[in-house]
């Protein structure tokens, strides 16, 4: 039956929805996977992707190991053997050893210079009196058994005792080195220059000249 504008009465019926709900599909030969687990497992790896994008912050804030050494990487990737390790350990003890000798030594070394520096300083204003006392001496002012013999004996004594030693005699060999000639002497009969007097008697402490002992030398004529 028809209404006045000439369409059809009849309701119209939608078109039934046919879901395949096969587990192979049959196109692909490949197995369906529910449209519920597809969901969940899409969710589950958007997760998984958002917890490798997490910042664990930075490296200091972690959680540090043990520090290996370069040696001790060198052992474990089978570079260096314990025995080489070893060997090298020694080598440095000893080096350290031996720098650690040279040093003492030249400690040791420096100390025995600087007292005698320290002392020579001391005991040039002595030698004054010292040649006062050989002066008085010769004159026959020293008695012995007077006062003035046991001063003076006391006080060569104490010079003696700090390292300072007199030399200059009569009749040795000229040297230079040690000797400051004021005069020279022709004399018969000398083949070398020799010590014919002491005027003013030398002094060393230790090793070190403190004064050069002033002669007269006799020179073959």
């Amino acid at each position: 039956m028809s209404d006045q504008n000439g369409g059809s009465s009849e309701p119209e019926h939608e078109e039934p929805i046919i879901r395949d709900k096969r587990r192979i599909d049959p196109e692909t030969g490949k197995v369906r996977q529910p449209e519920g687990e597809q969901k969940a497992d899409d969710a589950g790896e958007h997760d998984l992707a958002h917890e490798e994008l997490v910042d664990v912050g930075p490296a200091e804030n972690q959680e540090e190991g043990p520090i290996l050494s370069d040696d001790d990487l060198d052992i474990l990737s089978g570079q260096t053997t314990a025995e080489q390790l070893a060997a090298e350990r020694l080598a440095d003890l000893q080096r350290v050893t031996a720098e650690y000798a040279n040093y003492r030594k030249r400690t040791e070394a420096n100390r025995e210079i600087e007292r005698e520096r320290a002392v020579g300083d001391a005991v040039k204003g002595l030698i004054p009196v010292l040649d006062d006392l050989e002066r008085a001496e010769k004159h026959g002012d020293l008695g012995e058994g007077s006062a003035f013999f046991t001063i003076a004996a006391k006080l060569r004594t104490a010079v003696e005792r700090l390292g300072l030693t007199p030399y200059g005699e009569k009749g040795e060999p000229f040297d230079p080195q040690i000797h400051e000639a004021i005069f020279q002497q022709p004399t018969p009969g000398v083949t070398a220059d020799t010590v014919a007097e002491v005027v003013e008697t030398g002094y060393r402490l230790g090793s070190t000249t403190v004064r050069v002992a002033k002669v007269v030398v006799a020179v073959p004529a």
